[in-house]
C-alpha cells in the first residue's frame, strides 16, 4: 500500500481523467499502462488503484470490445476535470500535452486499424484484418493460412500499409 496525501491522491486521479480526456478515443488497458508506467507518470501498483476508483466512481467507462478492455472518460469525469484542473500543476500538464502531441495519431492509427491472429489447429492460423472509423468496420477480412510465420507477416504488413490496401481492394471492386 502506497502512502500518499490526500492532495497528490487528487492529482494523480485528476492527471488520469486528464489523459483521457485529451485522448477523446477510448484507450486499451495495455495503452495505457504502457503510456503512464514508460513516461514514468505514476507507478504501475497506484496506477492500477487510481483506474479502479475512477472506474468505481463513474469518473471512467470500461468496455469489452473484440476482446480489448476499453477505458474512456464519462461526462461526469469531464465535468470533475473541468471543476478541478487547476489542482494539476501547469507542468504536468505540459508534460501530458507534450507526450500526447505525439501519442495521440498512433493511439487513432491503432484504434482504426486492426490484424490479429490466432491458431486453429497445427498448421492453421486465422488472421482478422479490419479497417474500423468511427466505430463501424468498413473492412473485415479472415483468412486462414498454414504458418505462424505467414500470419504475423500478413498482420505486420496489414498494419503499416492498411489504407494502401483498402484502397486497393474497393478499386478493384469498383471498376
Amino acid at each position: 500500500m502506497f502512502i500518499h496525501s490526500s492532495q497528490q491522491l487528487a492529482e494523480q486521479k485528476l492527471l488520469l481523467l486528464y489523459i483521457f480526456n485529451q485522448l477523446e478515443l477510448p484507450i486499451s488497458n495495455s495503452q495505457i499502462t504502457d503510456l503512464v508506467l514508460e513516461n514514468e507518470i505514476m507507478n504501475y501498483f497506484a496506477f492500477q488503484q487510481y483506474l479502479t476508483e475512477l472506474k468505481e466512481s463513474d469518473f471512467i467507462t470500461e468496455e469489452v470490445r473484440e476482446n480489448h478492455q476499453l477505458f474512456e472518460i464519462t461526462e461526469k469525469g469531464k465535468k470533475t476535470l473541468e471543476y478541478f484542473i487547476n489542482r494539476i500543476p501547469k507542468q504536468q500538464l505540459e508534460k501530458i500535452n507534450s507526450l500526447l502531441k505525439n501519442k495521440k495519431q498512433e493511439l487513432i492509427k491503432s484504434a482504426e486499424i486492426k490484424a490479429e491472429y490466432i491458431k486453429l489447429k497445427e498448421d492453421e492460423y486465422l488472421v482478422t484484418l479490419k479497417v474500423i472509423e468511427k466505430d463501424i468496420p468498413m473492412i473485415n477480412i479472415k483468412l486462414n493460412v498454414n504458418s505462424n510465420k505467414q500470419a504475423k507477416q500478413i498482420c505486420d504488413k496489414w498494419e503499416n500499409k492498411a489504407q494502401d490496401l483498402f484502397g486497393a481492394i474497393i478499386n478493384l471492386l469498383v471498376d
